[in-house]
């Protein structure tokens, strides 16, 4: 019986992970649209919003069947429940490249910022190597991964104030930019907020290993107030 829940629990973990590599590729697809303004792979990253929102369902009716089928131990039960978690918070952070790909819509014809546009190119590379770091850690139950990414989301939110910072600068020096400002204010603010499901991620596999709520990342206070209502 145990051979077969761990069986059942491996094809658990395997749809988790597919499922993160899929919204990994949806952040990367949203960004090079907006920074090459392309239109037709926007529309691509909004269309496989459904795909990911099935998988999180198909993953979340796998686990309940797992639990209700299996009767796991108190340190397997954590682990299911963590992936259910966990699946949301892709599921999140999925939605924001597909927000991501919607402002690229919106911003067509839209004056470019070169200088942004090397941010977030840097913003989008950090964050999916974040993910990637996260998902890994998943597998092995690795906390002190998890603890380095969580400091990692500091450095986004760097690139994130630092940015902010340079195109309200912009926007006082020029008015007319000031459409094209506000769509780069957005796409950096919703990669900055991937940033913080990503250490959502992070904070559920501590909670696998313990069985205790870690908040990993406190922000100042406007960031942190963010960050608790976004979860």
């Amino acid at each position: 019986m145990r051979e077969l829940f761990h069986d059942e629990l491996k094809k658990l973990r395997g749809r988790f992970m597919e499922m993160g590599i899929n919204v990994s590729e949806q952040i990367y697809q949203s960004t090079k649209a907006f920074s090459d303004h392309d239109i037709e792979l926007a529309n691509k990253v909004i269309k496989s919003d459904d795909s990911i929102n099935e998988e999180e369902m198909s993953l979340e009716q796998q686990a309940l069947n797992l639990i209700a089928l299996q009767q796991p131990l108190a340190s397997d039960f954590r682990i299911i429940i963590s992936m259910l978690k966990a699946s949301n918070d892709l599921e999140r952070i999925g939605d924001n490249a597909i927000n991501i790909s919607k402002e690229t819509i919106r911003a067509k014809g839209n004056p470019r910022i070169k200088s942004v546009e090397e941010t977030i190119d840097k913003m989008t590379k950090h964050v999916r190597r974040m993910l990637e770091q996260v998902l890994d850690a998943y597998v092995k139950v690795d906390v002190k991964v998890s603890m380095e990414v969580a400091q990692e989301d500091l450095k986004l939110d760097e690139y994130y104030a630092k940015t902010r910072d340079e195109i309200t600068r912009d926007l006082k020096e020029d008015s007319n930019v000031a459409q094209a400002a506000a769509s780069y204010l957005m796409v950096i603010r919703l990669l900055e907020r991937i940033g913080d499901h990503t250490v959502n991620l992070a904070e559920w596999i501590v909670y696998t290993d313990s069985g205790k709520f870690v908040e990993l990342n406190l922000k100042n206070d406007e960031n942190s107030n963010h960050h608790l209502n976004d979860k």
